[in-house]
């Protein structure tokens, strides 16, 4: 392994010309200098510089070893400069489902960011029991999940209103058998679909799984099906509510965190509030 002291010292003698002019930009001795190029010459076994040459030249030997110093000692630099700063040296690790990351929420996580640079944010949206999952098992910091009740050890949450929903050009009668747009296997509202069709014993079918809620709602505004979902999320959207198949049951969005104090706790609060503003907004 080179001693970086050593490359620095053959570097700057070439680079400057002389030992002596080394020796000035080094705050050493000439002697000092010499030294220290005489010891990476013997750990390498081979002369790395022509003394006798003017102006200095390189051996073979240190042709071939210059362009690795120098790449040495910039590596080296780079990574005492990392270690210096302290920008993303705190990862947070947060999961919420799609339609929980809005222009209001990505904001909050921007500012948060950029006003603690040593914070490495991670943000991940998925599906709320996949997330609830990965959060029991230690794999995130900070979830925001949709569940039928929250947990004892949640921070805060907040009730979400659901509705049964169809293009409003659909016809009045629901179809025999029904078709159904859902969200993927595992999906919170598909379970809940599939139990609500089943306990008022009417046939369904599935016309299309999408994974992203832009999606489901494009389907059902196009006739391909109905579909359970947030009453918030279908405002502007060209559906209406379908109640032939009753109320349905409400459920909440909960928010849940390890830490109770630090950086990770301030940002729970502030995603905190643009929950509360959300959903106070539409209650």
């Amino acid at each position: 392994m080179f001693d970086p002291r050593l490359l620095r010292a053959f570097v700057t003698i070439f680079e400057s010309g002389s030992f002596t002019a080394a020796a000035d930009q080094l705050h050493l001795t000439q002697s000092t200098i010499s030294q220290q190029l005489a010891r990476l010459e013997e750990s390498v076994g081979h002369s790395l510089i022509d003394r006798t040459a003017r102006p200095l030249k390189l051996t073979t030997s240190g042709e071939y070893l210059m362009g690795y110093a120098q790449r040495i000692l910039t590596l080296q630099q780079e990574a005492e400069a990392v270690l210096k700063d302290p920008a993303g040296s705190i990862p947070i690790r947060i999961g919420l489902p799609e339609d929980m990351m809005s222009t209001t929420m990505a904001e909050v996580f921007g500012v948060f960011a950029q006003e603690n640079r040593s914070i490495r944010l991670d943000v991940t949206s998925g599906l709320s029991r996949n997330l609830t999952e990965r959060y029991r098992n230690g794999e995130l910091d900070i979830i925001i999940v949709k569940e039928p009740a929250a947990s004892a050890d949640c921070h805060a949450f907040f009730p979400e209103e659901m509705a049964w929903f169809e293009s409003e050009n659909a016809m009045t009668s629901l179809s025999d058998p029904i078709s159904l747009v859902t969200f993927p296997q595992d999906g919170l509202y598909r379970d809940e679909m599939f139990e609500t069709l089943d306990r008022e014993r009417r046939r369904w079918y599935i016309a299309f799984t999408g994974s992203s809620l832009e999606s489901v709602l494009v389907s059902v505004e196009t006739g391909l099906g109905i579909s359970l979902l947030p009453i918030i999320t279908t405002k502007g959207r060209r559906v209406r509510r379908n109640i032939s198949l009753g109320e349905a049951t409400p459920m909440v969005v909960s928010i849940y965190t390890w830490e109770k104090a630090g950086l990770i706790s301030q940002l729970v609060d502030k995603m905190t509030t643009v929950l509360h503003d959300r959903f106070q907004s539409n209650s």
